[in-house]
């Protein structure tokens, strides 16, 4: 009998895979997407589409507004850096306390749902540098989730939050996604898409994908806006 899992999931390209890891290790995924202010919401609806394709027995989407708050590139106006160097430093793009919010979210689900698994496709080798991607965060939600439930204190099970990315090379992430099914041409990772819901192919989370899928030795085949070396 298939257990039910509770999937973050953005409609991106960890994101989805997670969501096909979760299907392949005998889940039932209960996708949950956010918009949550954020500029490149052509990520929704390519996780509105994609969800049921890739396994999601159901999926929901909630809403709210983190621009109220700012402190991000990706909830405010401020520019998204473009071709920059991409070193451990945190960028403007973190959106303060993003995958807390999201996991709290995901775990009041599973608490409803009689769940205990959680799965997130944060990396911690081919990202960005967000605190909220460390395997030390990872851990420390886990045991939260224990406390902070009904489900928990009751001891009617153990929450675990599954991160099978967090290891892997984007590459990796790439070739094991293939492996699985997933078919990257509906998913999206750009943080600057244009009005046309192009990829710019500049920002932070366009070139760790590009460079996932050139280390891969597979063609990506998101759009893109103008030239774009692939």
């Amino acid at each position: 009998m298939s257990k039910k899992a509770v999937v973050l999931y953005s409609g991106g390209l960890d994101s989805t895979t997670c969501l096909a890891e979760a299907r392949a290790a005998g889940f039932e995924p209960y996708a949950l997407s956010f918009q949550y202010g954020q500029r490149h919401t052509v990520e929704l609806e390519k996780a509105r589409i994609y969800a049921p394709q890739v396994g999601a027995v159901d999926h929901m989407v909630i809403d709210f507004d983190l621009r109220r708050i700012g402190g991000s590139a990706l909830t405010s106006d401020q520019e998204v850096p473009k071709g920059r160097d991409i070193d451990d430093a945190i960028p403007v793009t973190y959106v303060p306390a993003r995958n807390t919010i999201f996991l709290s979210f995901a775990l009041g689900w599973a608490e409803v749902l009689d769940s205990f698994d959680i799965f997130i496709g944060v990396n911690a080798l081919d990202y960005s540098g967000y605190p909220d991607c460390r395997p030390e965060f990872i851990e420390a939600f886990g045991k939260l989730a224990n406390l902070a439930t009904k489900a928990g204190v009751e001891s009617r099970g153990k929450y675990r939050v599954h991160a099978p990315l967090l290891h892997l090379t984007k590459a990796q992430i790439i070739k094991r996604g293939l492996e699985l099914g997933v078919d990257y041409a509906l998913t999206h990772s750009c943080y600057d898409p244009t009005p046309e819901g192009l990829a710019c192919g500049l920002c932070d989370s366009c070139q760790l994908r590009l460079k996932g899928f050139a280390e891969a030795g597979v063609p990506d085949p998101a759009a893109y806006a103008g030239e774009v070396q692939r």
